[in-house]
């Protein structure tokens, strides 16, 4: 079959979207904590043929800016933080097809508490569970998890290494066919079946046997978004769908052929893991009118949010200084969490010590200059453009307003992009790895001996 776009909703169980502004739009519904305001966004994203739903998350609000939570609050930058694997059963209920992801963090929980938890998602759904792997990313994080301070951003990483293999583990000790259910003998599992774990490493100890057996996909799906270099070496040897969020596609096609080396280095195949890029768009039935859209949008931001999420973003507190006063490089080193953002501020700048300013200015958090504006065709080309030249393997739709953001791509772009053979009319089976065309792995496929990829 001819290549074809993977597509995600990006998603927050919060007050907003990714753009902390959204909630300020005058069409934007109010009721972000209510089950029928994600179960609108389900049913939408299903009409739309999109493979999954995706739940970004944190366990802090934003409050490494000035040390403080006030400003986070006070202007709804992210304040409201509940936890998506609760939400995603909510959108589970009213849809049949569409996938389920949740970012669960490495570093504040225990392998077995989250292999049980999306294990059992898994089966609630039917097979359309994902988790996107994360390490967290700040102290705010740390301090609320019972830490004094975030782990060092390599350590995090050589932890979570460990921690896939306790979750995978697990997630291989029912084998296919344990189940027996014979209520005449009484037999309900063959017990040489079900395997205890038994880890014992270096971060962590785990016995088992699981509690879950397999689910329809086998396992759920696994997400990763490492930027780093440390980080693209872990998406390349566990993940399965990785988001990125190239900003032209020159920058693009290198990540994509870094990440998809990565995972040939250790033996797997590169064309299992789709990888998918960060796109805004605000489309309409006409450029015109996708212009008009985009210049009320272009209104809401606020310079707080770009400060605040590039305080929690980087683990620093960039109001400690002035905002046009240049980073020391000790400052810059010393910085944690999505580094990605770091040093893409430092490459498109072209400055060795950029300022407070240059941050907001080239880094694009908090703020719309990235978006994509058009009508059907506008939005279709530039799609296409970067899916075709090996770019990505799809896209993830961030939305301006919701569910107004969502509607209007399925309205508008969804029909071009099917109509050009791009993007596929219908799902092709039930389970999110048959709707990815991934293939359903057998119990420690992941346990793929390393080669040397083939240059």
């Amino acid at each position: 079959m001819t290549r074809q776009m993977a597509m995600v909703g990006f998603l927050q169980a919060q007050n907003c979207t990714n753009l902390p502004s959204s909630w300020r739009h005058p069409e934007s519904r109010d009721d972000s904590m209510s089950a029928d305001y994600y179960q609108e966004i389900a049913r939408i994203l299903e009409s739309g043929k999109f493979h999954m739903a995706f739940f970004d998350d944190r366990l802090a609000m934003p409050d490494r800016y000035g040390n403080d939570h006030a400003h986070t609050v006070e202007y709804g930058i992210r304040c409201v933080k509940m936890d998506p694997i609760v939400v995603l059963t909510t959108m589970g209920m009213v849809t049949e097809k569409l996938g389920l992801a949740s970012t669960c963090s490495t570093t504040y929980y225990e392998p077995f508490d989250v292999a049980r938890r999306f294990a059992t998602l898994d089966l609630m759904t039917n097979g359309r569970a994902a988790w996107n792997v994360v390490t967290s990313v700040n102290d705010g994080e740390a301090h609320n998890m019972g830490r004094e301070q975030h782990l060092a951003h390599d350590l995090r990483y050589d932890r979570a290494d460990e921690f896939m293999e306790v979750v995978l583990g697990h997630w291989d000790s029912w084998e296919d066919g344990s189940l027996i259910i014979d209520k005449k003998s009484g037999r309900f599992a063959d017990p040489t079946k079900v395997k205890r774990l038994d880890h014992n490493g270096a971060f962590f100890k785990s016995r088992g046997p699981f509690t879950v057996p397999r689910s329809q996909q086998g396992h759920p799906v696994i997400i990763q978004a490492g930027a780093s270099g440390r980080g693209q070496r872990f998406a390349g040897r566990w993940g399965e769908v990785i988001f990125t969020a190239a900003r032209n596609l020159a920058n693009a096609r290198q990540g994509y052929d870094a990440i998809k080396n990565e995972a040939a280095k250790i033996g797997r195949d590169p064309d299992q893991m789709f990888l998918c890029n960060l796109i805004t768009p605000v489309c309409a039935a006409t450029k015109a009118e996708a212009e008009d859209k985009m210049a009320l949008i272009h209104k809401l931001p606020l310079e707080i949010d770009a400060l605040s999420l590039l305080a929690e973003g980087l683990n620093f507190d960039f109001g400690a200084k002035g905002i046009d006063e240049p980073l020391t490089t000790e400052e810059l080193q010393g910085m944690q969490g999505m580094l990605g953002i770091r040093d893409g501020v430092l490459k498109t700048s072209g400055k060795t010590n950029p300022s407070t300013r240059d941050f907001i200015t080239f880094s694009g958090r908090g703020q719309t200059q990235d978006a994509i504006v058009g009508g059907p065709k506008e939005m279709a080309d530039k799609l296409e453009e970067m899916f075709v030249n090996r770019g990505c393997d799809g896209f993830v739709i961030a939305a301006t307003y919701v569910p107004g953001s969502y509607a209007d791509f399925v309205r508008h772009v969804v029909p071009e992009l099917q109509r050009r053979g791009l993007f596929h009319k219908d799902y092709t089976g039930k389970t999110l790895r048959e709707n990815l065309g991934l293939r359903r792995p057998a119990a420690g496929a992941w346990k793929t001996p390393p080669r040397v990829a083939a240059e």
